[in-house]
């Protein structure tokens, strides 16, 4: 049995997979915010209450909101800043009692989507997280491609390409940059540009999500409408700079923003304007597993 952990900043999920997929149990939780402790705690909980249901124990893999230097093995760049500078994978051994094989959470992402998701019989699959922020990873032969310094797909936090002057220096991002891509293209990016023009508060009871932006768009709201184009030109320029440097196979897009219908009828387009090629025969396809792809990929880690 393969067991996967989404080790998420708002919530841990976990599941349960029989070896050829089928799911035989989940749980999720809130995640103890800022408590590394009550995280390590809860997983163990999580991953026990799946084992019960389950009736057998399994192997366990944890998708992390960051990633581990590969030689001290320490979390870095995680967007759960708290986790930063932890022997996480040491401390989830010691938690759960046995080996435990780690990898960021939009690695896992695009490992589940290219071994049964939408990404299945490509062989270079590159993943897309739009949701609260902007991440993704590569899966190559259907297993994550890290890198020596396990940087590979944070593609959120380069800079917007070919900004504009009303996009430079950009919003300040937790990274400690300002105008990375998280803060252009994720879900919440795309809410608060909106919010910013029809000059409603970023925080508090007045706040807009990118769903209410959306049916701002589909009922002819001009204002909505131009923040939906901007987020689209966005989007393809960010996206132009992988096609230009790896271009995949297929790219697959999870996230909130993911459900938006018009993300894949309107996306190619601006995608083929930006990119260096006068061809884009690229797929862009919606995750096949929603948001259950993370935590698929986590118990994937084990599948050899």
């Amino acid at each position: 049995m393969l067991i996967g952990v989404d080790w998420g900043g708002t919530k841990v999920e976990v599941i349960a997979l029989a070896e050829d997929g089928n799911e035989l149990a989940r749980t999720r939780a809130a995640t103890p915010w800022s408590d590394y402790a009550g995280c390590l705690e809860l997983i163990a909980s999580l991953v026990a209450q799946v084992e019960e249901s389950a009736g057998r124990t399994g192997t366990v893999g944890v998708g992390l909101p960051g990633s581990l230097d590969p030689r001290t093995r320490m979390a870095k760049g995680a967007s759960s800043t708290w986790l930063n500078g932890r022997a996480v994978e040491d401390d989830l051994r010691r938690a759960l009692g046995r080996d435990v094989r780690t990898s960021n959470d939009a690695d896992c992402f695009a490992v589940s989507e290219a071994i049964d998701g939408a990404g299945a019989g490509y062989r270079v699959v590159f993943g897309v997280i739009l949701g609260t922020g902007a991440g993704a990873g590569v899966a190559i032969d259907g297993r994550a491609h890290s890198g020596p310094n396990y940087s590979a797909g944070e593609w959120g936090h380069n800079a917007l390409p070919r900004p504009d002057i009303t996009e430079i220096p950009g919003p300040a991002c937790y990274c400690g940059q300002h105008g990375c891509l998280e803060r252009w293209v994720s879900g919440r990016g795309f809410a608060q540009d909106y919010m910013r023009h029809a000059q409603v508060d970023l925080v508090g009871p007045a706040a807009v999500t990118a769903r209410e932006v959306m049916a701002g768009v589909r009922a002819g709201d001009r204002l909505a409408g131009l923040i939906w184009h901007r987020y689209l030109d966005r989007l393809a320029r960010g996206l132009a700079a992988v096609v230009n440097t790896l271009d995949p196979d297929v790219l697959v897009i999870g996230g909130g923003m993911s459900n938006i219908p018009e993300l894949y009828a309107e996306l190619p387009d601006r995608l083929a304007d930006a990119i260096f090629s006068p061809c884009f025969y690229t797929p862009i396809l919606p995750a096949a597993h929603g948001d259950s792809s993370g935590v698929r990929g986590a118990a994937w880690l084990w599948k050899d």
